[in-house]
């Protein structure tokens, strides 16, 4: 096979997976709102289960729920038979996936769910198989043809599955009301984790903070400033709210005769700050998209600082 043999390939399986995505995204109706209220309403977990590459899209979907604040798990349909049903329990809802709707390994689970009351969504091509029937809510995916399609290998089929699972889980997450902070906790690793951190995580605190009052001579500042290493140094009020800030610029605007002013006097007024419930990759969109950008910013609470986050902090982090 040539190389443009090859790429022939590659775009005609694409072309060939990419319409019964649109077609299905079509046919989106009751079903999936009775399917996603029946996953919602779930007091105790969602169980996937299938067999063969429906039971590996099983598996990825449990993942994806379960990342997405939804309890999930994966129940292998062959090893349900054999004990795992035990996994299940009368406060689950089963998600069960077969293409054709008709895997005899699935009939035990099938049967379980029956005689407990359990809730079963099906994901399948066949709405008028074992599974199709048996199921509250069945979800019925495009019976396309698969890429390969001499040797019916499941490509297409599986594809749509994953897709089905996503969508799914996304609706979910929304009509739960999932926020990005609550998924940061569950992905506290790699770079999606960094940017999930919130300010409150990476921040210096008030033992650290460089302040001084408004009638602090500016020889006082300069110095607190030098400690501190933030390069600048913020100003408080006898309330303890930040009024303002002096940075390397305000010194250079007030050269002439700068020790004969007070911090009050040499200040930016109402400086820009940041919330510490705030999320780490929005602090570092607020540092890069300011004229000219920011390279510190005091965290307030109610108008008092708490806290200041360097952007050397966040690319520690690897917040980038």
């Amino acid at each position: 096979m040539s190389d443009l043999d090859a790429i022939a390939v590659g775009r005609r399986v694409l072309a060939a997976e990419a319409d019964p995505h649109g077609r299905m995204a079509d046919e989106l109706g009751e079903a999936f709102v009775a399917a996603v209220e029946i996953l919602f309403a779930a007091k105790g977990r969602i169980v996937c289960t299938g067999i063969g590459k429906s039971g590996h899209v099983g598996r990825k979907i449990a993942a994806t729920l379960a990342s997405t604040g939804a309890p999930a798990l994966f129940v292998h349909s062959g090893e349900a038979s054999h004990g795992d049903l035990g996994m299940i329990g009368t406060d689950d809802v089963i998600l069960a996936l077969s293409k054709t709707g008709e895997s005899r390994e699935l009939a035990d689970t099938i049967a379980y769910a029956k005689r407990f009351s359990i809730p079963l969504v099906a994901i399948t091509a066949v709405a008028d198989s074992a599974l199709g029937r048996a199921a509250d809510v069945a979800l019925v995916i495009p019976d396309a043809p698969e890429a390969a399609d001499a040797l019916n290998a499941p490509t297409t089929s599986t594809t749509l599955q994953i897709a089905l699972g996503d969508a799914l889980a996304v609706a979910l997450l929304e009509r739960r009301g999932f926020t990005a902070s609550q998924f940061g906790v569950l992905h506290p690793g790699g770079k999606l984790g960094a940017m999930l951190r919130t300010v409150r995580d990476l921040m210096h605190g008030p033992q650290e903070l460089p302040l001084v009052s408004p009638q602090a001579a500016m020889a006082e500042a300069i110095l607190v400033m030098s400690q501190k290493r933030f390069g600048c140094v913020g100003v408080r009020d006898g309330d303890g709210a930040l009024v303002g800030i002096i940075t390397d610029g305000d010194l250079r605007r007030h050269i002439d005769g700068l020790l004969s002013h007070t911090a009050g006097e040499v200040m930016t007024l109402s400086p820009k700050t940041i919330p510490p419930a705030m999320l780490a990759a929005e602090a570092l969109k607020l540092m890069s998209e300011r004229a000219p950008p920011s390279t510190v910013l005091f965290v307030v609470e109610e108008g008092r600082p708490i806290g200041i986050l360097h952007v050397h902090d966040l690319l520690r982090a690897g917040v980038m």
